[in-house]
């Protein structure tokens, strides 16, 4: 009987987390809401929004360290728009026209914007098993990813 037991809960610990993932990749409006994330050393939050169009927005909210040795916000130096270059960095629009794909039960069609280098990347989102929202940016075959960990909807 114990080894029954073991055994059912062994398959449950296996399959919800499965299930929870299917569950949270099965709907484009999932992604909405607010996540914290850590690149490097800065640690920021970033909304997710759905656009009047159907697509999503991520733009940072809220930074750590959203100021300079001189009490100065930090703007987005780095952005190849020059226009943008004096936007503070804890604005930052980091996508936009994220398209959810139901055959693939992920996000993408778009590109990442990466302030730290200042540059875009080809972008993809899905979530993990666990509820992180794995977000993975690739340019000229090189990726990197990074997880979101939702706060809020």
């Amino acid at each position: 009987m114990k080894k029954a037991i073991l055994a059912i809960a062994l398959i449950l610990s296996v399959l919800c987390p499965i299930a929870a993932q299917q569950t949270l990749n099965a709907k484009g409006d999932n992604i909405v809401g607010t996540y914290k994330s850590k690149q490097g050393d800065d640690v920021f939050k970033a909304r997710i929004t759905r656009m009047a169009d159907g697509t999503y927005q991520g733009q940072i909210v809220w930074m750590e360290h959203d100021r300079d040795a001189n009490g100065e916000k930090i703007l987005d130096k780095k952005n190849p728009d020059k226009s943008l270059r004096s936007q503070p960095a804890d604005r930052i629009i980091l996508f936009s026209g994220l398209k959810y794909d139901n055959g693939n039960r992920r996000w993408g069609d778009t590109k990442i914007y990466d302030p730290q280098r200042g540059l875009k990347a080809k972008m993809t989102a899905e979530f993990t098993s666990d509820g992180r929202l794995r977000i993975k940016g690739t340019l000229l075959g090189i990726s990197e990813t990074v997880y979101w960990v939702r706060v809020s909807q």
